[in-house]
């Protein structure tokens, strides 16, 4: 079902005003810990939104622009798809019945356009920075998955409204299902290559995947990495904080100050945590994230089986 394309236009706009404060409060951080201007950060997105606006795109010889440029147009792309199965008080954009599996595939939209970026440069550093991501990939789609598949067997659906009222009343699913909500956040990071998981773009690579990026097509790249922290940190609210529950104010309400919440938690955890590199990261993520996150959901199983949940 699909509903006004007002609700359209809002969904867009929220998603957009997020990404922006996002952005904003990174700039602060930085500056905050570098002992720069404080006051300038609130702008500092908007300047070098402009300065890319008017750069000149930089030409690699031999390089596919096609497949590079497509890549970073598909990065928030992906983010403005998935955000048409979050819930906007009562309904989403689009209440797909299979609204997880569509926000599932849109990550995985994500994770082809940063693979085509950096091998579409076809530049040593690109490359290195696209496969990087592919094996961070591998390493955080699968317990991701089944953190997504641990909610949906709580709430009996694949519907994005009906997880977020199933814990109407109810003890939010962050609390029910303490693993899944950790290994969902880490792997919103993941997705995101934010703080901890941006070795595809690390400086140690030059920038990676994006180290001949410029203009416009950078513009989009670096834009829709904060659409997709933004977007994860929305579906976090109907997956895990029981949707638009909430005292006194309304549903809606509740639905931006659990999002912001979430948000502002991540992107202060991008500034806090070190690199992880990628051979400790799939250890970790094979080894514990993995095996706790198919825990969880046995026992999600087994606990709805017998009508405990």
């Amino acid at each position: 079902m699909v509903t006004s394309p007002w609700n359209a236009l809002i969904a867009v706009s929220l998603l957009g005003g997020f990404s922006y404060a996002a952005a904003s409060a990174s700039v602060l951080l930085r500056h905050r810990a570098s002992g720069a201007r404080l006051a300038a950060a609130w702008s500092a997105p908007t300047r070098e939104g402009a300065r890319l606006l008017v750069a000149q795109r930089s030409v690699v010889v031999g390089s596919d622009r096609a497949l590079a440029r497509i890549g970073s147009a598909l990065l928030p792309l992906a983010a403005i798809m998935a955000v048409l199965v979050v819930p906007l008080g009562a309904h989403a954009i689009s209440d797909l019945s299979v609204g997880v599996v569509w926000f599932n595939a849109m990550e995985v939209l994500a994770w082809a356009a940063v693979w085509m970026v950096g091998w579409g440069s076809n530049a040593p550093w690109g490359v290195i920075g696209a496969n990087r991501f592919l094996a961070q990939g591998l390493s955080y789609e699968l317990p991701h998955m089944f953190a997504l598949i641990t909610v949906a067997v709580g709430a009996n659906s694949l519907q994005v409204n009906q997880i977020a009222a199933a814990q109407h009343g109810q003890l939010w699913f962050a609390l029910t299902m303490p693993a899944a909500f950790i290994v969902y956040l880490i792997s919103i990071m993941g997705f995101s290559f934010w703080g901890p998981f941006d070795q595809s773009v690390g400086r140690d690579i030059v920038g990676g995947a994006a180290s001949q990026l410029s203009g416009v097509d950078r513009l989009a790249f670096c834009g829709g990495r904060y659409l997709l922290l933004t977007v994860g940190s929305a579906m976090a609210v109907p997956f895990f904080l029981g949707g638009e529950a909430g005292p006194l104010l309304p549903g809606w309400a509740w639905l931006l100050i659990k999002t912001a919440a979430v948000l502002a938690v991540l992107v202060w955890v991008g500034h806090r945590m070190p690199p992880i590199r990628m051979e400790r990261f799939a250890e970790i993520s094979w080894m514990v994230l993995l095996p706790a996150t198919i825990v969880q959901a046995l026992a999600v199983s087994i606990f709805v089986l017998v009508g405990w949940m």
